[in-house]
């Protein structure tokens, strides 16, 4: 399967959200896309090993989407061939009390993953500048210094907000952390259907609130939100990638191939030399368990 285009989804300069594809199926079926997907999770399930055991890395992949994009799907089925140890899944929802005490980015770096492993963020810390900044009322909860009303929140405060996060992600790529985000990207009719499913799919119920209609009035807003978030924060320590997703298949395929293509780049992950004086004793162990069953 040729998935070479997905190295065009890598975000180098700035893009518009409206001229980017929402669908992609590498002119495949999706019995082939589903086959590709499980030859590329089961190679990352044996990089995360390699990871583990090299133990000096950490991968923190975020991903970012307008409701119903995808991302729990993407996480079940990009991730399922991992040691359950060695993927961490953090979901992101209205913040605690707890958290609210603590700045913004807190619960973040306390969720970060250990070396050696991968950390999913299902929504993330972009969503300080993407539901606050199209709900800004939100950001009174936070009880910030200064900001006592909606007319406080002003574009310097934005301005601020970006520098913060791009220093929060230089930071961590500084000390291991090999950073990738993904905006899962959809058109506003796929929207429209996978809401329909919901409704129609008792199983699927469950999912569905009024909001989400509310939520979807805005779909201008919050689209300009992301692009503008995703254009002043495309770093090369910390890449955006805008996957199209109207085809959850291909979407996971694209994910899962990204991932696997530039961690290979990291010449330097690998398994650890075996300490001398026990790989010159390899065969006496060897004998001395085998002596066991005489």
């Amino acid at each position: 399967m040729d998935t070479s285009k997905i190295t065009t989804y890598k975000v180098t300069e700035a893009i518009q959200l409206s001229q980017v594809s929402t669908y992609e199926d590498f002119s495949s079926s999706d019995k082939q896309l589903k086959r590709e997907l499980e030859n590329v999770r089961e190679a990352l399930g044996d990089f995360q090993d390699t990871l583990y055991a090299h133990g000096k890395y950490s991968v923190l992949v975020c991903l970012q989407g307008i409701d119903t994009a995808g991302k729990d799907s993407l996480i079940r089925e990009v991730f399922k061939d991992f040691n359950a140890r060695g993927v961490v899944v953090h979901s992101f929802k209205v913040p605690t009390e707890l958290e609210r005490k603590h700045d913004y980015l807190w619960r973040h770096y306390i969720a970060l993953p250990a070396r050696g492993k991968f950390g999913v963020f299902n929504r993330t810390h972009y969503e300080n500048v993407l539901v606050t900044r199209v709900h800004p009322e939100y950001i009174l909860g936070e009880y910030l210094p200064g900001i006592h009303s909606v007319e406080d929140i002003d574009e310097e405060f934005w301005n601020k907000r970006f520098d913060q996060i791009n220093n929060f992600e230089r930071h961590i790529a500084e000390n291991g952390t090999l950073v990738f985000k993904f905006f899962l990207h959809i058109s506003k009719e796929e929207q429209r259907q996978r809401l329909l499913r919901r409704l129609a799919l008792k199983r699927k119920n469950w999912k569905f609130s009024p909001g989400d209609l509310e939520e979807r009035k805005l779909w201008n807003q919050y689209q300009a939100c992301y692009e503008e978030a995703i254009n002043r924060t495309s770093k090369a320590h910390a890449p955006w990638y805008v996957i199209p997703s109207d085809n959850k298949k291909a979407a996971r395929v694209s994910v899962a191939s990204i991932l696997l293509q530039e961690l290979k780049k990291y010449k330097d992950i690998q398994e650890p030399e075996l300490d001398e004086k026990i790989k010159v004793n390899l065969e006496a162990y060897k004998q001395q368990l085998e002596n066991e069953n005489e």
